[in-house]
């Protein structure tokens, strides 16, 4: 039988891998210019860690980790029958895989809290996966690259993220990215205004499609949730809202005059407008999205989502603030505010514009050739050598014809071969090879040193 690996997945390969440690360092080096401290955990948690966390979409999408052993004993005979697997999950599965990094770190954070210092800055690297319906640039199984900061209500944070955002995509050479930008609390100013203030959350879900589905599926989808047409015909304004910042701030103003939750996420997004426009961006644009949800229940304030023109991919990047995660794990009043980098996106995006000109493949300075036992014990002596001052440099394993090991050299363009053969072991000397000029040079380990690193 063919091996294959599960949908949503990938292998990668040697090049593959170097190009998305590339990504990975520079965010990392922001980060951390930035003050954020590395975290990890699990890859999977308790299902009562993650369930309900996400909303009604999120949980369907949470892969279940079945118990080990006899998972079906527990089980009575009655709801076995029933075939209801909602009431049977939670029986035979107590684990799922993590959803995202926030749900956890949010965890994290309430099991952890004597040993952080408040306000904690963290960035966290790892895999998350989800239950989806793989298609391009969405996979089963992808990276996170978050950072977030937990105990500060401080709208500098907000700021400081947009500027991590136009800072990692500068130094990518992924230029004129559009960060767009929202606050929830806007999105509940909209609802109570039109009536729906108990649709808030499918209100929001359904908005947040807007660009996925367009006007006609988002008011089919709203009607389907028991949202009145009086009620869309009230919102529809907002699905074609035109102007820069400041215009689309003072409609905003006016729209939302009556509702003291509008008005107050109009005043957070002004705040930060205001001081992005006096600091500045190197390559990005902010733009405020009144239609930018991110269907997420446990958001609570300003909302990102990042998105570039040049390759059709959807966002690369989103986030927002989140008054009281922790307190959904007894910590209460601890507000946090966090963003994410969509790394596999980023790679497709990177590569559709040939932007990875700077990554080169891991490979050794210098090959030995091997020309025997004696031979080759006489080149690791050497090797040895030249490692412990930090040239890399291997040992071709096999003693084969001498063009099978310069093929090998040469396709992984490796610069330097050394042929080590009786007469350079007598002389205790080296034949160094320039792959490029095709040179060759009798030297002794001094000189063969001084070649390499000149």
């Amino acid at each position: 039988m063919k091996p294959t690996i599960p949908k949503g997945t990938r292998d990668f390969l040697p090049i593959e891998v170097t190009k998305r440690n590339y990504i990975f360092d520079t965010i990392k080096t922001v980060f951390e210019t930035f003050g954020f401290q590395p975290i990890e955990t699990p890859s999977f948690e308790n299902s009562s860690t993650l369930m309900g966390k996400y909303g009604d979409e999120g949980d369907r999408l949470i892969f279940k980790i079945l118990n080990s052993g006899d998972y079906l004993k527990k089980v009575d005979d009655k709801l076995l029958m029933d075939k209801n697997s909602v009431r049977i999950s939670p029986k035979i599965s107590e684990k799922a895989l993590r959803y995202d990094l926030t749900v956890p770190f949010a965890r994290y954070v309430v099991q952890h809290q004597n040993d952080i210092v408040f306000p904690f800055k963290r960035y966290q690297m790892q895999p998350v996966w989800r239950a989806d319906r793989p298609q391009k640039g969405r996979f089963r199984e992808f990276y996170q690259c978050d950072a977030d900061v937990v105990g500060s209500k401080s709208l500098w944070q907000e700021v400081e993220f947009v500027q991590l955002y136009d800072e990692v995509f500068t130094k990518l050479g992924l230029t004129e990215t559009i960060i767009k930008l929202n606050n929830r609390k806007i999105l509940s100013g909209i609802a109570e205004i039109i009536g729906a203030k108990d649709k808030l959350i499918d209100f929001t879900v359904a908005l947040d499609k807007l660009d996925k589905i367009g006007i006609e599926g988002v008011t089919n989808e709203m009607l389907g949730k028991g949202i009145s047409q009086g009620a869309i015909e009230k919102v529809k304004p907002l699905f074609n809202f035109t102007g820069d910042n400041l215009e689309k701030l003072e409609q905003l103003k006016e729209l939302l005059s009556a509702s003291e939750e509008g008005t107050q996420g109009v005043e957070d997004l002004e705040f930060i407008i205001e001081n992005i426009e006096k600091l500045g961006l190197s390559s990005a644009r902010l733009e405020i999205d009144v239609t930018l949800a991110r269907g997420l229940n446990y958001y609570t304030g300003a909302i990102f989502e990042v998105q570039t023109d040049k390759v059709a991919i959807g966002s690369i990047g989103g986030g927002g603030r989140y008054d009281d995660l922790t307190g959904i794990f007894g910590l209460k009043n601890i507000s946090g505010i966090g963003i994410s980098f969509g790394l596999d996106r980023i790679y497709m995006v990177l590569e559709e514009l040939n932007l990875f000109k700077r990554v080169v493949l891991p490979k050794p300075t210098l090959v030995f050739i091997n020309f025997g036992e004696k031979e080759a014990e006489y080149c690791m002596q050497t090797i040895k050598k030249l490692r412990e001052m930090g040239i890399k440099s291997e040992l071709y394993p096999d003693n084969v014809k001498l063009k099978k090991q310069m093929n090998y050299a040469n396709r992984r363009e490796i610069p330097f071969v050394v042929l080590v053969g009786e007469q350079e072991m007598q002389e205790n000397n080296y034949t160094l090879k320039n792959m490029h000029t095709g040179e060759q040079t009798l030297c002794n380990l001094d000189d063969l040193i001084r070649l390499i690193k000149s």
